[in-house]
């Protein structure tokens, strides 16, 4: 799919004719080998990749290994046709720090693990270069955590009006208002059920993290409510930083502000994704640049908050020169981080039915490169990235911040570096075993209609939060097939 954007893959019974792909899987003595020939038209191209066989130790590892050595064997097929090649190369999972990280833990040094990561899978050295960045502040969120160190998750899915690329679940308040009060009488009691597992696990929560959805969307008072429940049920003399999305200006207020700091709250997302007025015009946004100008210095005004704000690249009627402008702009108002995301578009997405022109990959090539110049140029480091399916371009999303303001949360999830105990619609506890073995994950629905009826289901479920870590000490690891696959692995949709 990376490699042929826009085709889906068909797999037919009998022998295939026309454009194909053909595979193939062979034990020898000492090695195990894939080839692939790739036909078109009247050419064939082919590729081969191989692993010692002394390294397929267990079911999980092999099977892995013969993923890898299968996708490395198409990949190489393919580009012998003459396709162009991508920018991450042979990779596409959407965690390559889990591939760099492990190589500056086991004592590489930096153009060591450069060189072995362009070299095994076939990456640019800008995106190497990028990965080594975000795999440095990697390792140095995980050497200040303690084994029960875990992250709060608050998700709030509600929002002044539906994006036309949304990739979340969120409900439109102008439709679904009458539901907020009934969706916080039940993240009360999953709030609490979090709480007791927290006491009854010994852990300690370094971090709280209030996304969407739109957080501000709810009331002043309706916040006071939330943050208040949230000092009584949690010890939070362990924390690090709480961060709440406010990312729509039109849900900023200066009371809603004010709440937040009045309960510790020190980092904000105020995000515009344009600064465009055609561009916000096009994606459904029912706001300014010039609004976004103003909430932010509400922001400013009402504390000393950090603030992230977010942009994307690829959006409908977008062009290279006003996504320079947006960038520069931000830069101009000074937060201290700037995530730039490559739009992706998902199931359910207005822009995936064809509304809207976007722009061509060369295009969101041409936008990102500025934005990684300018703001390394500005004094801003990327400090977590990850990809998404669907992404223009195959491109990634990055994290960028000013020295010291690195979002503890935000690496984290992306890396896995502890569990993440979520509440609320669509939310994601993950909780995450270190040593290899296989991580579990609660789930719970993602409309809050949905969520509502279960809240039951999931207070009992989250009892096996403490179960889980008191198998920490007593159950050997079993391999987590998630975390296994070499460049594949896979990952929630949580984004800022």
């Amino acid at each position: 799919m990376t490699l042929f954007p826009g085709q889906k893959p068909e797999y037919p019974e009998e022998p295939a004719e026309g454009e194909r792909i053909e595979t193939a899987l062979h034990r020898g003595a000492r090695r195990t080998t894939a080839s692939c020939r790739y036909c078109d038209g009247s050419r064939v191209t082919g590729g081969r990749a191989s692993v010692a066989n002394d390294a397929l130790t267990d079911p999980v590892r092999t099977d892995s290994l013969c993923q890898q050595i299968l996708k490395l064997a198409i990949y190489r097929a393919v580009l012998r046709s003459g396709r162009k090649k991508p920018v991450w190369g042979a990779l596409t999972g959407v965690r390559p720090g889990k591939l760099m990280t492990p190589m500056l833990a086991d004592g590489l040094s930096e153009k060591e693990a450069l060189r072995c990561f362009e070299k095994d899978y076939d990456v640019s050295h800008e995106r190497a270069l990028l990965c080594l960045d975000t795999s440095k502040a990697t390792v140095r969120a995980d050497g200040e955590l303690e084994p029960r160190d875990v992250c709060l998750y608050i998700g709030i899915p509600f929002c002044p009006t539906r994006c036309a690329y949304c990739s979340f679940v969120s409900q439109s308040v102008e439709k679904s208002m009458a539901q907020i009060p009934a969706f916080l009488e039940a993240l009360a009691p999953e709030l609490h059920a979090v709480s007791e597992q927290v006491r009854s696990a010994g852990l300690r929560v370094v971090s709280v993290y209030m996304g969407g959805g739109t957080p501000t969307t709810l009331s002043a008072g309706q916040l006071d409510a939330l943050l208040t429940q949230l000092e009584a049920e949690f010890d939070l003399s362990g924390l690090r930083e709480c961060t709440v999305e406010a990312g729509r200006p039109d849900t900023i207020t200066r009371d809603k502000l004010l709440t937040l700091r009045k309960h510790g709250v020190d980092r904000v997302s105020v995000n515009p994704q344009t600064m465009s007025d055609t561009v916000l015009e096009a994606i459904g946004r029912k706001h300014s640049a010039q609004d976004i100008v103003d909430a932010l210095r509400l922001v400013r005004e009402a504390g000393d908050f950090a603030v992230n704000m977010d942009l994307i690249a690829g959006l409908p009627t977008d062009t290279e020169e006003s996504f320079r402008q947006t960038v520069d702009t931000v830069l101009d108002l000074n937060p201290e981080n700037i995530t730039i995301h490559t739009l992706s578009i998902k199931r359910g997405a207005r822009l995936r039915f064809g509304e809207g022109t976007l722009p061509d990959d060369e295009t969101v090539a041409a936008m990102l490169d500025y934005a990684s110049a300018r703001l390394r140029e500005a004094g801003y480091s990327p400090y977590y990235l990850y990809r998404q399916k669907n992404m223009s371009g195959g491109f990634e999303n990055v994290g960028w911040t000013k020295p010291g303001h690195e979002n503890l949360y935000n690496i984290c999830i992306m890396e896995e570096l502890c569990s993440i105990l979520a509440v609320g619609a669509g939310g994601s506890t993950k909780l995450i075993r270190r040593d290899g073995g296989r991580n579990d994950r609660l789930v719970a629905p993602k409309y809050p209609t949905e969520y509502i009826e279960s809240v039951e289901r999931l207070c009992r479920d989250k009892e096996k939060i403490s179960a889980f870590y008191r198998g920490l000490a007593g159950k050997p690891a079993e391999p987590d097939e998630t975390t296994a696959q070499t460049g594949t692995e896979k990952t929630e949709d949580r984004e800022e």
